[in-house]
């Protein structure tokens, strides 16, 4: 309302209903707008999107996500209540998951889940002090259809252990395409490994032109590789400002990922499977 440009972490808001006013809200003020879904500048993420685009891989047939990290058990803040986070593992690492899958194969159609708390997560650290206990997921995984027929499945957990975390944390995607597969790894952001029938996979080098945004100021190849590509979700961002277009993600992408996250939970309350909002 004040007419400020406004990037937002992900998820954008607790529930559907929410995000879709948020985006009405922005686009009736006229400003721009982002989700930041960050790890879609990570540059083999980029090469990723342009080969399928290009045709390599094929027709896509399959869709799947791993998202594991090695986390102690104490409080994580606001990120493990409900009423502060919507759910747990589902917004905070899944999410950027349904984004990958949205970014490289389609709009998911229908879901079927499963989401599981382990621990309480009643301290706030290791010094024993208590705190209001955990109520969302320490783990979730789900089954997905697409709208082009693709199928996909997502995993995600903290309590993985040896796993490491953040940017040497297991976060893998493979797309399985009638012609090729291609694997995706954050540990290795200048890198695909590609795989042909009959044959091996392949490790890849991703080409300098994606190795950071078009419009970046910073050194390609420069920094620590498991971080420096966020400097380019900002570019984005300004950019867009700069040049009155939306942002690539946006809140409209901010939406579809809730849409597919509130199914998600209605799915794991009713037990079946559910159709994503449109």
């Amino acid at each position: 309302h004040a007419g400020k440009h406004v990037l937002c972490e992900k998820p954008i808001a607790i529930n559907l209903a929410e995000a879709r006013e948020m985006l009405a809200e922005a686009r009736d003020a006229g400003v721009r707008h982002m989700t930041a879904f960050t790890y879609r500048f990570v540059p083999a993420m980029r090469y990723l999107k342009h080969i399928i685009d290009r045709g390599d891989l094929g027709q896509p047939v399959h869709f799947r996500a791993q998202r594991f990290q090695d986390w102690h058990v104490h409080s994580l803040g606001w990120r493990q209540w409900k009423d502060k986070a919507g759910t747990g593992e589902l917004g905070d690492m899944a999410s950027h998951r349904i984004d990958y899958a949205r970014y490289l194969v389609g709009e998911i159609k229908t879901v079927c889940g499963m989401m599981k708390q382990f621990v309480p997560r009643d301290r706030m650290s290791d010094d024993g002090r208590p705190c209001r206990p955990s109520d969302t997921d320490d783990w979730v995984g789900f089954v997905v259809e697409f709208d082009n027929g693709v199928t996909g499945i997502f995993e995600s957990s903290k309590l993985t252990r040896g796993h490491g975390s953040g940017g040497q944390g297991h976060d893998f995607v493979e797309v399985n395409g009638m012609e090729a597969s291609a694997i995706y790894e954050l540990r290795n952001p200048y890198e695909l490994r590609i795989g042909r029938r009959n044959g091996r996979f392949e490790t890849v080098k991703v080409p300098q032109e994606f190795w950071k945004h078009p419009a970046s100021l910073r050194v390609a190849g420069e920094g620590d590789p498991s971080v420096v590509w966020r400097y380019d979700q900002e570019v984005e961002f300004v950019t867009a400002i700069q040049a009155g277009r939306d942002a690539s993600p946006s809140f409209y992408d901010g939406v579809r990922c809730q849409a597919v996250m509130d199914a998600v939970v209605q799915s794991v309350g009713e037990r079946r499977w559910i159709d994503v909002a449109v």
